[in-house]
């Protein structure tokens, strides 16, 4: 199963989807402490409604995102798109208003 690692392209963009998860995966929780530390008792439907928007988005892009993904090169894309969601963590800190995280999660 291991053996698979061993091919250098293939490691490569195992560790940087690998990466990218993580990232997401705590973005996911940052979003949340934020929600509660921002709505406090509100805290459920701020969230519920951030992850509605969140799969709403998913669901609405992605038909899109599949038509420029096959026309654009591949690595230029990958990458920018992770630039992208590293500049909304960035935002993060900044983030004092409910409607932002909104607005946040959509990207």
């Amino acid at each position: 199963m291991l053996k698979i690692l061993a091919n250098r392209t293939y490691r490569h963009l195992f560790l940087a989807q690998v990466i990218a998860l993580v990232g997401t995966g705590l973005a996911t929780v940052a979003l949340g402490l934020l929600a509660f530390d921002l709505a406090g008792a509100q805290a459920g439907a701020v969230l519920g409604t951030a992850l509605a928007i969140k799969m709403t988005a998913y669901i609405g892009v992605a038909p899109i995102a599949a038509a420029f993904a096959e026309r654009l090169p591949r690595r230029a894309m990958l990458v920018s798109l992770d630039l992208v969601r590293a500049l909304v963590a960035l935002a993060l800190p900044f983030v004092t208003e409910i409607w932002q995280i909104y607005v946040l999660i959509f990207v």
